[in-house]
């Protein structure tokens, strides 16, 4: 369980990653080596599992996003494990989830345009093994993304 102090600790780096660890400590009222010891406390902890870079793909030329739900052939006690093997070195799938359900598998997929995400859904997706059904979503705006938590 989380104490109050860390939860603002938390909600304020949430809000600013780049934040310096003075200011955080002044907003969260403690000693910037206090915040940092808590932080690598949460870290230790599995809570916190690091800081990342977003890119926004679009600015560098990326305007297609595709999302698959592949159905998998699961005749093979391997299908699973062959097909995720194979689709995490695809470099233009972004997103790679499992489900319980008719659908197994969603690749969300990004191209710089419509032909080269024909090359990449030929020449990649398509040889991917174990498929049995495949559906094409194209994302046409995102209404809203959040990694931030209520805390």
């Amino acid at each position: 369980m989380l104490k109050d102090s860390d939860r603002r600790l938390l909600r304020h780096l949430q809000a600013d990653p780049a934040i310096p660890m003075a200011e955080l400590g002044e907003l969260c009222a403690t000693s910037a080596g206090a915040v940092a010891r808590r932080l690598d406390k949460l870290a230790a902890q599995g809570v916190l599992r690091g800081q990342h870079a977003i890119i926004d793909w679009t600015a560098l030329g990326y305007s297609v996003e595709v999302s698959l739900r592949v159905t998998l052939d699961k005749t093979s006690a391997r299908a699973f494990d062959e097909f995720l093997d194979q689709a995490r070195t695809i470099q233009e799938v972004i997103e790679l989830q499992t489900f319980l359900g008719r659908v197994d598998v969603r690749l969300s997929v990004i191209a710089r345009d419509m032909s080269h995400y024909q090359h990449i859904y030929r020449t990649k997706i398509l040889t991917l093994p174990h498929i049995s059904d495949i559906e094409a979503l194209m994302h046409v705006a995102t209404i809203k993304t959040a990694q931030a938590l209520p805390l």
